[in-house]
């Protein structure tokens, strides 16, 4: 019988435009002191994993809170791939602007909807239904299977990457996934059965 997997899943530490409340997307911002000491915090969380691949973006911010991982756990050379799939969502025309002026502009309950909601996309953007149509496929071509066969996955990403992923593990409806957050830095634990399932779920702290 196959063991069950693991797979960690890490929203990258917190970024300058995390700290100036900015719409980030795809914009390669760059982590805060701050940002790589909740890496370094991430790491003292999984020294006991033993991970055979790691996964992240396309994006600065992600690359490298994933390198702090591996270097505190004592496993930099493990196999990395990095792909645009695992990229945050696309924000538009609302990247670079501050969330509070926008909110101002356009009205809390619109940038909320924008934000949250998983079928509308803001101005030029994506909306979480279209990050999941990139994310999901690529989760389960390119880091599924080794889990599934029980090995021990590594995946450093985005918040909304990570919404769509816990949306697809943890059956979250549309509705429900409005008001789920992902904190930065902090490990989230998956263990897989064979068939995909999941079989236990938590944070690490």
């Amino acid at each position: 019988m196959t063991p069950p997997g693991t797979l960690i899943l890490v929203r990258h530490g917190q970024s300058q435009w995390n700290l100036d409340n900015r719409f980030a997307g795809w914009v390669d911002v760059p982590l805060t002191p701050e940002g790589e000491a909740e890496a370094r915090r991430a790491g003292d969380l999984l020294k006991d994993y033993h991970f055979s691949h790691a996964f992240t973006s396309a994006l600065t911010r992600a690359q490298e809170t994933l390198r702090i991982i591996l270097d505190v756990i004592g496993q930099p050379d493990i196999p990395v791939e990095r792909s645009a799939a695992l990229n945050e969502r696309h924000y538009g025309e609302l990247q670079g602007l501050n969330k509070e002026e926008t909110a101002r502009q356009f009205g809390e309950a619109q940038v909320h909807t924008w934000r949250r909601s998983y079928r509308v996309a803001p101005p030029g953007g994506e909306s979480l239904q279209q990050t999941a149509a990139r994310v999901l496929p690529y989760y389960q071509t390119r880091v599924e299977p080794g889990v599934r066969a029980g090995e021990q996955a590594l995946l450093v990403a985005h918040g909304s990457t990570l919404r769509a992923l816990a949306m697809h593990l943890d059956g979250i409806s549309e509705r429900d996934i409005e008001a789920v957050e992902i904190p930065t830095g902090v490990p989230l634990r998956y263990v897989i059965g064979s068939s995909g399932a999941v079989i236990e779920r938590g944070y690490l702290e």
